[in-house]
């Protein structure tokens, strides 16, 4: 049976915009999964006056609508039925403008993060945003889920990037809030609406971004600690001697760093096992002599007080990338099976109590069960990973409960930068109060009353 929307459809973005049949269902659903999307129709518009006539066509007819992006997201947010539409913005994507004076970018939603990024070095310029899925994350998916990333720590989340942004609403209404200034305090800055939103609220079209002077100088080391309370002095102590330059404090637990290290994981392992965390410190300047002698004396003074019992500092790019490299193998993590991802935020006070509770709580329900953790932890953030050695679904259930009921306890939240999506909707609660959710479904009701964009997600 021929869709109705088809022609209609076609019409609108052209017959190169229009995907159906196998080709559609013959790409992957997500980021390292097995599966490939189920839909009925796959529209990529090319700009926003075409999403904006898909939108408003779809919602004449009812039809609902899950955006994608580079799906790189890890809780399903953009999961679809065999009957849904899917509004791709692959096409979208283009740098429209880098301005180095004011120091922002104007791209459409489906630039790659790692184009923009590219593209502002050119200009000697920054687009602090870094994360692992880099070249294929977009700009309008890191928007729609807040992402956070790797410096975090001194740049903050994508909403502190984003200085206004183009959104179509379910009913193809146009909303171009395209500011340009860092302040701007004539009413109600909207933006922060749809930045979180998860596709749910409107879709993302096109964004105004800020951008930072190109550091000169980038400094990264690799330390071995023997307990977590140094890990924390370490990270007091590294934040306050290099004056702001802090741009990321990586750790990871010692199952973690043997898992990366250890074929086949390309990575060489620069430090010796055995201890109990491994961190990645980097700092950024303006003065690779000065910041270099800066950063070298602070680990020697770490060192001294005892912080760190072994370290590495790269002399190189190549040791530079290959440090890192350590910290985005995440592909690693697949390496025995299935595991269950958990993405949190709690304070750092309760971090070590929060993952032993949980390691003792899986010890006892999968003694053979494998446990990584690692994580941001300079801004609260933890991945922790799972493999229990029994794949049913009621393990899924059985390790959210206990991940979570602990987290609860430590007053964390159940999405430190992935957002809710399908796998976390049961659990919104633990995170938000009564009050709050019924405000999220009162904007829900308000923007989009046909529930006709990315419906079922988040609540």
């Amino acid at each position: 049976m021929t869709d109705p929307l088809l022609e209609p459809l076609r019409a609108i973005v052209g017959a190169g915009g229009l995907l159906t049949g196998a080709e559609l269902q013959s790409r992957p659903a997500g980021y390292m999964r097995p599966d490939t999307i189920q839909a009925r129709l796959l529209v990529r518009p090319k700009d926003t006056a075409q999403v904006a006539e898909v939108l408003n066509l779809c919602h004449g007819a009812g039809r609902q609508v899950v955006t994608h992006g580079g799906l790189t997201g890890l809780v399903h947010g953009a999961d679809t039925t065999p009957e849904d539409l899917v509004l791709s913005l692959e096409r979208m994507n283009r740098i429209e403008e880098i301005d180095p004076l004011e120091r922002i970018a104007v791209v459409q939603a489906g630039v790659p993060l790692q184009a923009l990024q590219e593209s502002a070095a050119n200009h000697d310029l920054l687009f602090p945003l870094d994360l692992g899925a880099r070249g294929s994350a977009t700009l309008g998916g890191n928007a729609a889920t807040n992402a956070g990333g790797n410096r975090v720590i001194r740049f903050g989340m994508m909403r502190d990037m984003v200085l206004g942004l183009e959104v179509v609403l379910a009913d193809g209404t146009v909303v171009s809030s395209m500011n340009r200034m860092i302040k701007n305090n004539a009413g109600y800055d909207l933006k922060h609406l749809f930045i979180g939103s998860e596709g749910t609220l409107g879709v993302i079209t096109r964004l105004v971004l800020r951008l930072r002077e190109r550091p000169l100088s980038q400094d990264v080391a690799f330390v071995a600690v023997d307990s977590f309370a140094n890990v924390v002095a370490l990270l007091k102590h590294m934040d306050r001697a290099l004056g702001g330059g802090l741009s990321a404090f990586e750790v990871m637990w010692r199952e973690f760093y043997e898992l990366v290290t250890t074929a086949p994981a390309q990575s060489q392992a620069p430090l010796p096992y055995g201890h109990a965390h491994y961190v990645l410190v980097e700092s950024s300047g303006a003065s690779p002599t000065e910041d270099g002698q800066r950063f070298a004396a602070t680990l020697e003074a770490a060192h001294a007080s005892a912080l760190i019992a072994d370290a590495v500092v790269a002399n190189s790019e190549r040791e530079r990338l290959a440090i890192w490299g350590m910290r985005d193998d995440v592909r690693q993590l697949r390496r025995y099976g299935t595991t269950f991802t958990f993405d949190v935020s709690l304070p750092i006070s309760a971090m070590e109590e929060f993952v032993s509770t949980v390691r003792a709580a899986f010890s006892a329900r999968w003694p053979a069960h494998r446990l990584w953790v690692f994580g941001h932890l300079g801004d609260g953030n933890l991945h922790v990973v799972v493999h229990p050695a029994d794949e049913a679904e009621s393990s899924r259930q059985e390790a959210e409960q206990i991940v979570y009921g602990v987290l609860a306890r430590a007053g964390g939240s159940i999405s430190a930068e992935h957002g809710i999506g399908l796998e976390k909707k049961p659990y919104l609660g633990l995170s938000r109060s009564p009050a709050e959710i019924a405000l999220m479904r009162a904007l829900k009701q308000t923007l989009d009353p046909k529930n006709l964009l990315n419906p079922g997600k988040i609540f």
